[in-house]
């Protein structure tokens, strides 16, 4: 029995999603953790009124109760608030989904302390926070629970002009396995991994043709969508022998070398 269906026999599971108030990867995520019967938080700093109109959609559609926490995560203190929020206000916390980011491209000459503090302190710092005030809670939870934490395919293959940004997201990897010794330590029913998404939900200023070039780069030859992720997500919720681990979804991109090369190659 999965951690959704043990919640389900009390009360419905509750699950805090960052990074949720903008129509993005995080928001579709928790409209369909919603859908399996989880009670919502939603989470916002820039994208607040988008953050209600969504909670008012999810309650509306699936009968569920929706709260929406605010705050930034630049800002020290938040990522733990907004746990503390979520547990006065359902008693408990199942799900924690670390899904806010920031990412925009800087050449390297362009890199300062400053910036790469703020990656940081975005990516990886809140990130930690989180999970470890929601897994400290989880530990007196009969039930434990599941925290899923939003890394990156490339964090292998990094790609140009993102020198800030990568090291932000491989903290997010040795973080990830490391809360997972010391979560699962102190409860065996908590489990901490991540995923590894690819092209998925390509923002609006991507015009068609560097679509096709995207799309063309995995092995699919097709750009991912949000829900792609939130199937991932459920996937971890629910397969209760899966800690420690990353799954990518990113249509084979990270094992793809699209530069031709493999064509009329003799390997005889």
């Amino acid at each position: 029995m999965n951690l959704l269906q043990t919640n389900f026999q009390t009360s419905r599971p509750v699950a805090l999603v960052t990074g949720s108030g903008a129509p993005r990867v995080g928001q579709i995520v928790a409209r369909h953790l919603a859908g399996l019967g989880c009670r919502i938080a939603l989470h916002a700093y820039q994208s607040v009124d988008e953050a209600h109109l969504c909670a008012d959609e999810i309650a509306k559609e699936f009968q569920t109760e929706v709260i929406v926490t605010t705050g930034s995560l630049e800002e020290s203190g938040t990522a733990e608030s907004l746990v503390n929020e979520v547990v006065q206000h359902f008693g408990r916390i199942d799900v924690l989904v670390n899904s806010a980011a920031i990412w925009h491209p800087t050449k390297l000459e362009e890199v300062t302390a400053e910036e790469l503090l703020r990656y940081y302190q975005i990516n990886t710092l809140s990130c930690w926070m989180a999970a470890r005030a929601a897994g400290l809670i989880m530990v007196e939870q009969e039930s434990g629970g599941c925290i899923i934490n939003i890394s990156d395919w490339a964090t292998v293959r990094p790609y140009l002009d993102h020198a800030a940004y990568f090291p932000s997201k491989g903290g997010v990897d040795a973080m990830t396995c490391s809360l997972a010794i010391e979560l699962g330590h102190r409860n065996p029913k908590i489990r901490v991994n991540g995923i590894k998404p690819g092209p998925v939900l390509l923002a609006k200023e991507v015009d068609p043709e560097q679509q096709e070039k995207i799309a063309q780069s995995t092995l699919v030859k097709r750009v991912g969508t949000a829900e792609h992720i939130a199937h991932a997500v459920q996937f971890l919720c629910e397969n209760d022998f899966v800690n420690g681990s990353f799954i990518t979804v990113d249509g084979g991109r990270s094992i793809y070398a699209p530069d031709g090369l493999q064509v009329g190659m003799n390997t005889g």
